[in-house]
């Protein structure tokens, strides 16, 4: 079984920048894709970001396209989304997610494993 713990969230401005980090641990094996969703009070999980399992591919979500990166370190088993020029629009629980394969899309059915969350709240 794979543990997500994730961290970095927190309250900013518009405009500002914040950090996720997404850490794996336990029975971790080869590679495989990450990603981010997230889920706003009320609404449906939705696709953020993901990574194929070496970092040389990937997709995001309409929504954050040309603010969000996503990246990751293999050798530390972790993954990041760099959020850049934040809106109040951004404001949800941010998840860490683990694929089933080397790589994946945006439908929630290719991720196997989940963390809890870490909350990222914008005002204006």
């Amino acid at each position: 079984q794979v543990q997500l713990v994730e961290s970095g969230g927190g309250s900013v401005q518009a405009g500002a920048s914040l950090r996720l980090s997404c850490t794996a641990s336990g029975h971790i094996g080869i590679n495989l894709a990450m990603g981010w969703f997230r889920q706003a009070p009320g609404k449906e999980r939705e696709f953020v970001a993901a990574i194929n399992w070496s970092g040389s591919s990937t997709l995001y979500g309409d929504s954050v396209k040309g603010r969000f990166t996503i990246s990751r370190d293999n050798a530390k088993n972790t993954a990041y989304l760099q959020m850049n020029s934040l809106k109040p629009a951004d404001t949800a629980v941010y998840y860490c997610a683990r694929a089933r394969g080397l790589v994946a899309g945006p439908s929630r059915a290719d991720f196997t494993s989940w963390g809890q969350g870490t909350q990222v709240t914008v005002s204006s």
